[in-house]
C-alpha cells in the first residue's frame, strides 16, 4: 500500500509528539505523515530495533473475525497494510491462515456462529472436518476435535519489521524517531497540552498522542489523565526443536508456513518458529489458561534493568504445566519434548477488552492509542490519524471511545476487575447478552429494592442493572394461554417466556419500565435554541412544552447519535440521549453562555406505556393528561402523587404513555405511587426483553446498533428527523452533496414462526452474502421474529425473499413494510 497514494492533502502545520514507539505508535506515525503531517516526533524510552514493550515479544497472531465489526475491520486492514510492507525482501505479513478447532459441541456451534460473523465481514472461512484440520496442521491429533474453522487470508504480522517499515516510510515524509527517551513529564496549560518533558529534553506539542501500551496509565498520569487499562502477564513458551518440523519452511526458508492453530476450550494456541537454515523447527504455544497476573506498570524495569526485556517477565512454569500436559495430548508430537523458553509477557487490557482511541475529554490535544493489539494496530492505528485529521474515522469508532466508560466504572477496583475479566474471558465462548459476574451491582436505580421484590432477570449495561423480566410475572404465561415456539439453547440463553407475557400485557393493560439508564443532558442558557438548531437536524423552533426527535450528525453526514429534545423553557432543555461523547461534543461546539450538564445520576425515569396508561396516571397528577390537553410529543412539569414529576409524552414501544422522570431522592416513592394506583389496571413491570420486542416491532432504531457515525439519516430510514430547510447544521450540505442510497436498514421478517435469531447474521440475497442483521427479536404482538439488516437499497422492497445464516443454517426471511405493528400509529396517539 503507498501511503502517500492514498492521502492527498496540505501538510499539517500542529505538533504532534507521539509516545512509544511500538506497532501503534510507528503506524500512527506513518498513517499521520501520509495526511500530510510533517512535524511529527516519536519518542521511545528503549532501543527502535526492539522497544521492549508489548510489540517485541508479540507472537503476531492476526484472527479477523470477531463479533466487534469494528475490531474486524481494523484486524482486515492491518492485513491488507502490512501485506503490501517488505523489509529485506521479506513481507511483514504471513498469509498462512488460521484454524481454529473445537473439542466439545458448544465450541463446534460456536464456530458455526462465526463462520456467519466472517461472512457478514467479508472474511473468507470454511468449515471443516477433523481430516483436514490435521491436512493443515500435520501434528494435530484429528481423533481429538470435531471439526474446525479455517481462513486462509488470516496470519502472522511480523511486527518489528513492520515497526521499521512504517518508521522508514515516514521519516522520508519529515517524521523524526528519537530512541532511549524516557517521559518524565506532560506539559499543560488553559486545559490543553503543550509538550512532552523527557530525560534528554522538552518537546513542545500541540497533539500529544499516548501509545504507550501497558505504560498507558503511568503517561496518563503524567498527564493527569485516567486511563482505564490493567496490564496483564499472559504466558508464551517455545518447545525444544522438533525433528518433525526440519526443513518445513521450504525454498523460501519461511519462519511460519501452517496455521495459526487456537485451541480455545483449553484457552491455547499454537504457531510454528520455523529454523531458516532447515533444522528442525519449533512451536510456540500460548496460554490464557492460567490465573490473571496482573502488573504494576510503575513496577516494570527499565529497559536497561530488565533481564530480557521489559515485557518479559520471569516464566512462572507452575502456571503452565495444564496447558503443557492438553498441548501434549492435542499434539502428540510433543510427547518427548519439552519447553525450552518460556516467559510471562505483558499485554493491556480494557474492562471491555476493547481499545481506547481518541482525544481526552479532560485534556485536549492528548490522545489515546491505547489497548491495541498486533492484531489491530493498522487498523486503529489509522482510525486516530482519520480522528486528529477529519475529526471522524472511516469504521465507526464508538466502542473505542476512551470515555465510554462511565465514572463510576473508572475506579481502580473496577479495572482490575473487569481488565482481569476480560483476560480470563479472551477464548470463552460469550453470548452477546451475558452480564459480568464481578463489580455488581454498580449502578442501580431507586426502583433496584422493588425490582428485586419483584423478582427481577437483572442483565447489566453501562454499569446499570437493568431488569429484563420479572419472575413475579411467571404465572402470567399460563394465564395469557402463551404458546411460544421452543427456543434452540443459543437463543434461549438469557430469555425467557416471562418476556413475552409483558409485551402482551403492555399492549393489553399497562406496564412500568425503568428508563433510568437513559443518559439524560440539561441544556441551558441564552443562545440555547439557536445552539441546539446548529448542531442538529430536526427543526428545535417550537414552543415551551414539545419534544422534537432529532440527531446529531458529524460533517460528513453521518450519524453521530440521536436525540429526544423537550423544550422545558425558552432557555431549556432535556435532552435524552446515548453516550458520554454526547456530552463531550456538545460542550466542545457550545458558545459562552450556554451550559451543558449530565444529569443522569441525580435523576431516575418510570416509562408508563400501554391502553391503560392514561388511567393509571390521570387520577395521581393535577395536570389535563387528555389528548387534547396533552398531545403526542409534548412535555410538561407536574406532580403525580407527592412526586414532582417531567412528564414527557413519547413512547418507545408503541404505546400510549408517559416517560415520567424525577430526581433521584424521590424515585422509589413515585414507583411505588404508580405501582400501588396500578393494581386495579393489572399493571406489571416489565423488562428490557419486552422492550425491546415492542420496539422492533415499530421500526424504532437503536443508535449504536441499527446506525451509526457509518449510516446516514436517508439510509437508516430517519430522514423524517432531518430538516434542511430550517437553516445550517452540522452535516447540512454534506447530505446535499450526497447521491441516492446505495444501502438501507431494512425490515425483515422470518418466514418460520418458531425460528429466531440474534444479530449479526450475514444476509443472503440470491444466493450471495449482501448485508448483515443489526438487532433482532421476537415479535410477540406479530408472532415471529423481527430482524433489521443492511442491505442493498433495491432490496428495500417487501416481499423481497432473503435467507440469514443462523448457526451455518439458511433461515428463510422477507422483507416487509414497517412499521409492522399500527403503522396508522392509532395507539400511540389516542
Amino acid at each position: 500500500m503507498n501511503g502517500d497514494a492514498a492521502h492527498r492533502v496540505a501538510p499539517r502545520t500542529g505538533r504532534v509528539v507521539v509516545i512509544g514507539a511500538g506497532i501503534v505508535g510507528c503506524s500512527l506515525a506513518d498513517e499521520l505523515t501520509a495526511r500530510g503531517w510533517r512535524d511529527v516526533t516519536v519518542l521511545e524510552q528503549g532501543p527502535l530495533a526492539a522497544p521492549g514493550g508489548s510489540t517485541s515479544h508479540a507472537p503476531g497472531l492476526v484472527f479477523r473475525t470477531s463479533p466487534s465489526r469494528t475490531l474486524t475491520a481494523y484486524a482486515r486492514y492491518t492485513v491488507e497494510k502490512f501485506g503490501a510492507l517488505r523489509v529485506a525482501g521479506r513481507p511483514c505479513f504471513l498469509p498462512v491462515g488460521g484454524l481454529e478447532v473445537a473439542t466439545t459441541e458448544a465450541r463446534w456451534q460456536d464456530l458455526h456462529r462465526k463462520a456467519g460473523l466472517a461472512a457478514a465481514s467479508g472474511v473468507e472461512g470454511e468449515l471443516i472436518g477433523p481430516k483436514r484440520c490435521a491436512e493443515l496442521f500435520p501434528m494435530l491429533d484429528p481423533d481429538t476435535v470435531l471439526g474446525g474453522f479455517h481462513t486462509p487470508g488470516d496470519g502472522l504480522a511480523r511486527a518489528l519489521p513492520a515497526c521499521r517499515a512504517q518508521i522508514r516510510r515516514a521519516e522520508r515524509r519529515g517524521a523524526r524517531f528519537l530512541e532511549r527517551h524516557t517521559v518524565t513529564g506532560v506539559e499543560r496549560a488553559g486545559g490543553r497540552v503543550t509538550g512532552v518533558v523527557t530525560d534528554r529534553g522538552t518537546f513542545p506539542a500541540d497533539h500529544v498522542v499516548s501509545a504507550a501500551g501497558f505504560w498507558g496509565p503511568v503517561i496518563g498520569a503524567l498527564a493527569g489523565v485516567e486511563v482505564p487499562l490493567l496490564p496483564l502477564a499472559h504466558q508464551y513458551a517455545r518447545t525444544a526443536p522438533l525433528p518433525a518440523l526440519a526443513g518445513a519452511g521450504g525454498a523460501e526458508r519461511a519462519e511460519a508456513v501452517r496455521p495459526i492453530l487456537r485451541h480455545q476450550d483449553h484457552d491455547l494456541y499454537y504457531r510454528e518458529h520455523l529454523d531458516p537454515e532447515g533444522g528442525p523447527g519449533r512451536i510456540g504455544i500460548g496460554t490464557y489458561a492460567h490465573r490473571p497476573l496482573p502488573v504494576d506498570p510503575y513496577t516494570v524495569p527499565s529497559y536497561d534493568e530488565a533481564p530480557v526485556m521489559p515485557s518479559s517477565l520471569p516464566f512462572t512454569e507452575e502456571d503452565f504445566a495444564a496447558s503443557w500436559t492438553e498441548s501434549r495430548r492435542m499434539l502428540p508430537d510433543l510427547a518427548g519434548s519439552r519447553v525450552e523458553e518460556g516467559f510471562n509477557g505483558v499485554f493491556s487490557f480494557t474492562p471491555d477488552g476493547m481499545p481506547l482511541l481518541g482525544e481526552s475529554h479532560q485534556l485536549r490535544g492528548f490522545w489515546f492509542a491505547e489497548a491495541v493489539w498486533v492484531t489491530h494496530s493498522a487498523g486503529a492505528a489509522r482510525a486516530v490519524a482519520e480522528l486528529m485529521t477529519d475529526g471522524r474515522t472511516t469504521v465507526d469508532a464508538h466502542e473505542c471511545d476512551p470515555h465510554r466508560f462511565e465514572k463510576a466504572q473508572r475506579s481502580p477496583a473496577y479495572v482490575r476487575d473487569r481488565g482481569e475479566r476480560s483476560f480470563v474471558e479472551v477464548y470463552d465462548v460469550i453470548h452477546p447478552l451475558q452480564p459480568a459476574e464481578r463489580a455488581r451491582p454498580l449502578r442501580t436505580s431507586p426502583f433496584y429494592p422493588r425490582q428485586c421484590e419483584l423478582g427481577a432477570s437483572f442483565l447489566e449495561s453501562g454499569g446499570w442493572e437493568r431488569p429484563h423480566w420479572y419472575e413475579a410475572n411467571a404465572p402470567l404465561v399460563e394465564e395469557l394461554g402463551l404458546r411460544l415456539p421452543e427456543r434452540d439453547s443459543w437463543s434461549a440463553r438469557h430469555w425467557s417466556p416471562i418476556a413475552a407475557a409483558e409485551a402482551r400485557i403492555t399492549r393489553e393493560r399497562v406496564a412500568l419500565y425503568d428508563m433510568t439508564p437513559l443518559r439524560r443532558l440539561e441544556v441551558t442558557g441564552p443562545g440555547s435554541l439557536d445552539f441546539l438548531q446548529r448542531m442538529t437536524t430536526n427543526n428545535l423552533k417550537k414552543r415551551v412544552g414539545s419534544v422534537t426527535y432529532t440527531l446529531l450528525l458529524d460533517e460528513a453526514g453521518g450519524i453521530r447519535s440521536d436525540l429526544t429534545a423537550a423544550r422545558l423553557g425558552p432557555d431549556r432543555w432535556q435532552l435524552g440521549a446515548n453516550s458520554p461523547a454526547d456530552l463531550d461534543w456538545l460542550v466542545r461546539h457550545a458558545p459562552e453562555g450556554v451550559h451543558i450538564r449530565d444529569v443522569t445520576s441525580g435523576t431516575c425515569c418510570v416509562g408508563v406505556w400501554g391502553p391503560l396508561a392514561r388511567e393509571l396516571v390521570q387520577p395521581l397528577t393535577p395536570a389535563d393528561f387528555s389528548h387534547e390537553a396533552f398531545g403526542y410529543f409534548k412535555a410538561r412539569e407536574t406532580y403525580v402523587g407527592h412526586v414532582p414529576v417531567t412528564a414527557l409524552r413519547v413512547s418507545y414501544v408503541g404505546e400510549l404513555g408517559w416517560e415520567l422522570y424525577a430526581d433521584a431522592d424521590v424515585g422509589l416513592r413515585l414507583w411505588d405511587t404508580l405501582w400501588e394506583a396500578g393494581q386495579r389496571l393489572g399493571a406489571v413491570a416489565a423488562g428490557r426483553g419486552a422492550f425491546n420486542s415492542l420496539r422492533l416491532e415499530k421500526g424504532y432504531r437503536a443508535w449504536g446498533v441499527d446506525m451509526t457515525t457509518e449510516h446516514t439519516p436517508e439510509e437508516a430510514g430517519v430522514s423524517f428527523a432531518v430538516r434542511p430547510a430550517k437553516g445550517d447544521f452540522t452535516g447540512r450540505d454534506a447530505l446535499a452533496a450526497r447521491g441516492p442510497a446505495a444501502r438501507r436498514l431494512v425490515c425483515l421478517t422470518l418466514d418460520d414462526d418458531a425460528a429466531v435469531v440474534m444479530g449479526g447474521e450475514p444476509v443472503h440475497l440470491d444466493g450471495v452474502v449482501a448485508g448483515y442483521v443489526t438487532s433482532a427479536s421476537y415479535g410477540y404482538s406479530v408472532g415471529r421474529c423481527v430482524a433489521y439488516a443492511w442491505l442493498p437499497a433495491d432490496a428495500d422492497v417487501p416481499g423481497t425473499p432473503v435467507h440469514i445464516e443462523y448457526f451455518g443454517e439458511k433461515v428463510a426471511a422477507t422483507v416487509a413494510a414497517e412499521p409492522l405493528f399500527d403503522p396508522e400509529m392509532a395507539r400511540i396517539r389516542r
